[in-house]
Protein backbone atom coordinates (compact mmCIF):
# COMPACT_ATOMS: atom_id res chain seq x y z
CA UNK A 1 0.00 0.00 0.00
CA UNK A 2 2.58 2.04 1.26
CA UNK A 3 4.52 1.50 -2.37
CA UNK A 4 1.68 2.16 -4.19
CA UNK A 5 1.56 5.64 -2.68
CA UNK A 6 4.90 6.51 -3.17
CA UNK A 7 4.45 5.88 -7.49
CA UNK A 8 1.36 7.64 -7.28
CA UNK A 9 3.17 10.70 -5.70
CA UNK A 10 6.08 10.31 -7.86
CA UNK A 11 4.11 10.32 -10.74
CA UNK A 12 1.92 13.47 -9.75
CA UNK A 13 5.52 14.80 -9.29
CA UNK A 14 6.14 14.06 -12.64
CA UNK A 15 3.23 15.03 -14.39
CA UNK A 16 3.32 18.57 -12.15
CA UNK A 17 6.92 18.98 -13.06
CA UNK A 18 6.09 18.46 -17.38
CA UNK A 19 3.19 21.08 -16.52
CA UNK A 20 5.37 24.12 -14.94
CA UNK A 21 8.69 23.31 -16.01
CA UNK A 22 8.00 25.28 -19.30
CA UNK A 23 5.83 27.93 -18.03
CA UNK A 24 8.82 28.63 -15.51
CA UNK A 25 11.14 28.64 -18.69
CA UNK A 26 8.91 31.27 -20.68
CA UNK A 27 8.90 32.90 -17.33
CA UNK A 28 12.85 33.21 -16.87
CA UNK A 29 13.18 34.09 -20.29
CA UNK A 30 11.06 37.25 -20.18
CA UNK A 31 13.83 38.44 -18.42
CA UNK A 32 16.68 37.90 -20.90
CA UNK A 33 18.09 39.55 -23.38
CA UNK A 34 17.34 37.78 -27.05
CA UNK A 35 20.95 36.80 -27.05
CA UNK A 36 21.14 35.13 -24.04
CA UNK A 37 18.22 33.29 -24.60
CA UNK A 38 19.32 31.94 -27.91
CA UNK A 39 23.21 31.35 -27.09
CA UNK A 40 23.76 30.62 -23.35
CA UNK A 41 20.90 27.92 -22.61
CA UNK A 42 18.26 27.75 -19.98
CA UNK A 43 20.29 28.14 -16.87
CA UNK A 44 21.93 31.55 -17.84
CA UNK A 45 19.89 34.34 -16.03
CA UNK A 46 21.19 37.90 -15.56
CA UNK A 47 17.81 39.84 -15.71
CA UNK A 48 16.71 42.67 -17.35
CA UNK A 49 13.78 44.42 -18.08
CA UNK A 50 14.48 45.61 -21.70
CA UNK A 51 11.95 43.11 -22.79
CA UNK A 52 9.11 44.18 -20.83
CA UNK A 53 10.16 48.24 -21.79
CA UNK A 54 9.72 47.09 -25.56
CA UNK A 55 6.30 45.29 -25.04
CA UNK A 56 4.68 47.81 -23.11
CA UNK A 57 5.54 50.59 -25.16
CA UNK A 58 4.05 48.96 -27.90
CA UNK A 59 0.85 50.42 -28.83
CA UNK A 60 -0.79 47.32 -30.89
CA UNK A 61 -0.24 44.99 -27.78
CA UNK A 62 -1.72 47.44 -25.05
CA UNK A 63 -4.91 47.55 -27.56
CA UNK A 64 -4.78 44.03 -28.02
CA UNK A 65 -4.88 43.53 -23.96
CA UNK A 66 -7.94 45.69 -24.10
CA UNK A 67 -9.65 43.80 -26.38
CA UNK A 68 -8.97 40.51 -25.17
CA UNK A 69 -10.49 41.99 -21.79
CA UNK A 70 -13.30 43.05 -23.72
CA UNK A 71 -14.14 40.34 -25.70
CA UNK A 72 -13.61 37.25 -23.37
CA UNK A 73 -15.41 39.40 -20.68
CA UNK A 74 -18.60 40.02 -23.30
CA UNK A 75 -18.88 36.52 -24.25
CA UNK A 76 -18.74 34.91 -20.83
CA UNK A 77 -21.49 37.21 -19.44
CA UNK A 78 -23.64 36.45 -22.17
CA UNK A 79 -22.95 32.96 -22.39
CA UNK A 80 -23.60 32.33 -18.35
CA UNK A 81 -26.50 34.27 -18.69
CA UNK A 82 -28.14 32.95 -21.72
CA UNK A 83 -26.34 29.64 -20.92
CA UNK A 84 -28.05 29.00 -17.86
CA UNK A 85 -31.83 29.82 -18.65
CA UNK A 86 -30.96 27.34 -21.68
CA UNK A 87 -30.07 24.69 -18.94
CA UNK A 88 -32.77 25.98 -16.46
CA UNK A 89 -35.81 25.89 -19.15
CA UNK A 90 -34.40 21.96 -20.62
CA UNK A 91 -34.21 20.58 -17.12
CA UNK A 92 -37.53 21.91 -15.29
CA UNK A 93 -39.71 22.46 -18.80
CA UNK A 94 -40.28 18.98 -20.51
CA UNK A 95 -40.52 19.17 -24.10
CA UNK A 96 -40.81 15.99 -26.44
CA UNK A 97 -37.55 17.46 -28.00
CA UNK A 98 -35.83 17.95 -25.37
CA UNK A 99 -33.49 15.23 -25.73
CA UNK A 100 -33.03 16.22 -29.29
CA UNK A 101 -32.10 19.68 -28.52
CA UNK A 102 -29.09 18.39 -25.72
CA UNK A 103 -28.16 16.07 -28.55
CA UNK A 104 -27.95 19.44 -30.91
CA UNK A 105 -26.04 21.63 -28.37
CA UNK A 106 -23.17 18.88 -27.47
CA UNK A 107 -22.63 18.44 -31.69
CA UNK A 108 -22.80 21.73 -31.70
CA UNK A 109 -19.83 22.41 -28.88
CA UNK A 110 -17.79 19.73 -30.83
CA UNK A 111 -17.73 20.91 -34.35
CA UNK A 112 -14.42 21.85 -35.28
CA UNK A 113 -13.76 25.86 -35.25
CA UNK A 114 -12.11 25.23 -38.55
CA UNK A 115 -15.07 24.53 -39.82
CA UNK A 116 -17.01 27.32 -39.08
CA UNK A 117 -14.43 30.12 -39.16
CA UNK A 118 -14.89 30.50 -43.18
CA UNK A 119 -18.41 30.93 -43.28
CA UNK A 120 -18.12 33.49 -40.15
CA UNK A 121 -15.81 35.83 -42.24
CA UNK A 122 -18.23 35.67 -44.97
CA UNK A 123 -21.22 36.54 -42.57
CA UNK A 124 -19.50 39.20 -40.91
CA UNK A 125 -17.89 40.96 -43.39
CA UNK A 126 -21.65 41.18 -45.17
CA UNK A 127 -23.20 42.46 -41.55
CA UNK A 128 -20.29 44.71 -40.78
CA UNK A 129 -19.03 43.11 -38.07
CA UNK A 130 -15.65 42.21 -39.47
CA UNK A 131 -12.15 43.51 -37.69
CA UNK A 132 -15.07 44.33 -34.70
CA UNK A 133 -14.64 43.74 -31.02
CA UNK A 134 -18.52 42.97 -31.23
CA UNK A 135 -18.26 40.18 -33.92
CA UNK A 136 -15.34 39.00 -31.96
CA UNK A 137 -17.43 38.24 -29.16
CA UNK A 138 -20.08 37.04 -31.26
CA UNK A 139 -17.82 34.03 -32.38
CA UNK A 140 -16.42 33.57 -29.40
CA UNK A 141 -20.18 33.30 -27.39
CA UNK A 142 -20.80 30.52 -30.70
CA UNK A 143 -18.44 28.24 -28.70
CA UNK A 144 -18.93 29.32 -25.09
CA UNK A 145 -22.69 29.25 -25.17
CA UNK A 146 -23.38 25.30 -26.12
CA UNK A 147 -20.06 24.44 -23.47
CA UNK A 148 -22.42 26.52 -20.66
CA UNK A 149 -25.64 24.80 -21.10
CA UNK A 150 -23.78 21.51 -21.33
CA UNK A 151 -22.10 22.10 -18.38
CA UNK A 152 -25.08 23.24 -15.96
CA UNK A 153 -27.63 20.72 -17.07
CA UNK A 154 -26.24 18.57 -14.10
CA UNK A 155 -26.37 21.41 -11.58
CA UNK A 156 -30.13 22.73 -12.34
CA UNK A 157 -31.73 18.81 -12.17
CA UNK A 158 -29.86 18.53 -8.79
CA UNK A 159 -31.69 21.22 -7.65
CA UNK A 160 -34.93 19.61 -5.88
CA UNK A 161 -38.20 20.40 -7.44
CA UNK A 162 -40.00 21.66 -4.01
CA UNK A 163 -38.17 25.26 -4.30
CA UNK A 164 -39.75 25.12 -7.88
CA UNK A 165 -43.20 24.45 -6.32
CA UNK A 166 -43.48 26.30 -3.39
CA UNK A 167 -41.96 29.12 -5.15
CA UNK A 168 -45.16 28.74 -7.74
CA UNK A 169 -47.47 28.98 -4.96
CA UNK A 170 -45.85 32.51 -3.20
CA UNK A 171 -46.59 33.37 -6.87
CA UNK A 172 -43.43 33.32 -8.55
CA UNK A 173 -43.20 33.67 -12.37
CA UNK A 174 -40.70 31.12 -14.23
CA UNK A 175 -38.27 33.73 -14.96
CA UNK A 176 -38.28 34.83 -11.11
CA UNK A 177 -38.20 31.21 -9.74
CA UNK A 178 -34.93 31.35 -12.33
CA UNK A 179 -33.01 33.99 -11.20
CA UNK A 180 -33.94 34.64 -7.39
CA UNK A 181 -34.15 30.33 -6.63
CA UNK A 182 -32.02 28.33 -9.15
CA UNK A 183 -29.38 31.08 -9.97
CA UNK A 184 -28.18 31.17 -6.51
CA UNK A 185 -28.64 27.25 -5.72
CA UNK A 186 -26.68 26.45 -8.79
CA UNK A 187 -23.61 29.19 -8.09
CA UNK A 188 -20.82 26.48 -8.37
CA UNK A 189 -21.78 25.36 -11.24
CA UNK A 190 -22.34 29.03 -12.28
CA UNK A 191 -18.95 29.83 -11.04
CA UNK A 192 -16.95 27.04 -13.24
CA UNK A 193 -18.94 27.76 -16.35
CA UNK A 194 -17.57 31.37 -16.30
CA UNK A 195 -14.57 30.59 -14.84
CA UNK A 196 -13.68 28.54 -18.09
CA UNK A 197 -15.51 30.42 -20.52
CA UNK A 198 -13.52 33.68 -19.72
CA UNK A 199 -9.96 31.23 -20.68
CA UNK A 200 -11.84 29.61 -23.80
CA UNK A 201 -12.18 32.86 -25.10
CA UNK A 202 -9.28 34.67 -23.64
CA UNK A 203 -7.09 32.21 -25.37
CA UNK A 204 -8.75 31.98 -28.84
CA UNK A 205 -6.73 32.12 -31.59
CA UNK A 206 -8.50 30.79 -34.92
CA UNK A 207 -11.27 32.89 -34.80
CA UNK A 208 -9.19 36.37 -33.94
CA UNK A 209 -6.94 35.21 -36.58
CA UNK A 210 -9.70 34.87 -39.20
CA UNK A 211 -11.96 37.79 -38.12
CA UNK A 212 -10.14 40.19 -36.55
CA UNK A 213 -8.18 43.30 -37.92
CA UNK A 214 -6.12 46.17 -36.72
CA UNK A 215 -9.04 47.60 -34.45
CA UNK A 216 -9.85 44.25 -33.00
CA UNK A 217 -7.17 42.27 -32.66
CA UNK A 218 -6.93 40.34 -29.70
CA UNK A 219 -3.61 39.26 -27.75
CA UNK A 220 -2.78 36.10 -28.89
CA UNK A 221 -2.61 37.26 -32.61
CA UNK A 222 0.04 40.52 -31.56
CA UNK A 223 2.11 37.50 -29.11
CA UNK A 224 2.26 35.35 -31.90
CA UNK A 225 3.21 38.26 -34.24
CA UNK A 226 6.64 38.50 -32.14
CA UNK A 227 7.63 35.77 -33.48
CA UNK A 228 8.79 38.25 -36.28
CA UNK A 229 9.35 37.68 -40.09
CA UNK A 230 12.96 37.31 -40.20
CA UNK A 231 13.49 35.93 -36.78
CA UNK A 232 11.53 35.23 -33.63
CA UNK A 233 11.88 38.22 -30.61
CA UNK A 234 12.46 35.75 -28.15
CA UNK A 235 12.12 37.86 -25.28
CA UNK A 236 9.19 39.49 -26.50
CA UNK A 237 7.59 36.91 -27.28
CA UNK A 238 8.17 35.50 -23.77
CA UNK A 239 7.12 38.24 -22.19
CA UNK A 240 3.63 38.52 -23.96
CA UNK A 241 3.26 34.72 -22.85
CA UNK A 242 3.81 35.68 -19.57
CA UNK A 243 1.57 38.30 -19.48
CA UNK A 244 -1.15 36.45 -20.84
CA UNK A 245 -0.73 33.77 -17.78
CA UNK A 246 -2.01 36.77 -15.21
CA UNK A 247 -5.58 36.20 -16.07
CA UNK A 248 -5.30 32.60 -15.96
CA UNK A 249 -3.18 32.70 -12.61
CA UNK A 250 -5.39 34.86 -11.06
CA UNK A 251 -8.63 33.47 -11.87
CA UNK A 252 -8.02 29.91 -11.39
CA UNK A 253 -5.83 30.68 -7.80
CA UNK A 254 -9.18 33.32 -6.91
CA UNK A 255 -11.91 31.17 -7.54
CA UNK A 256 -9.68 27.70 -6.98
CA UNK A 257 -12.13 26.35 -3.92
CA UNK A 258 -15.58 27.85 -6.52
CA UNK A 259 -13.84 25.46 -9.31
CA UNK A 260 -12.64 22.26 -7.26
CA UNK A 261 -16.40 22.59 -5.77
CA UNK A 262 -18.38 23.18 -8.70
CA UNK A 263 -16.51 20.12 -10.71
CA UNK A 264 -16.74 18.18 -7.73
CA UNK A 265 -20.50 18.11 -7.60
CA UNK A 266 -21.23 18.78 -11.31
CA UNK A 267 -19.42 14.93 -11.65
CA UNK A 268 -21.34 13.92 -8.83
CA UNK A 269 -24.70 15.27 -9.95
CA UNK A 270 -23.91 14.54 -13.54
Amino acid sequence: MKKAKSLRLILCLILVAIELVPIGVVITNSFKRDIDIWARGPFYFKPTLKSYRAVFENSDFRLALKNSLIVATSSMAVSVFFGSMASFGLVRFRFRINTFLIFLILMLRMIPQITLALPFYILFRNLGLKDTVMGLAVAHTSFNLPYVIALLLPFFASIPKEYEEAARVDGCKPFSIYWRIFFPLAAPGIVVAAVFAFLMSWNEFLYALVLSGPRSKTAPIVVNAFLGQYAPLWGQLSVGATIMLIPVFAITLGFQKYIIRGLSSGGLKG
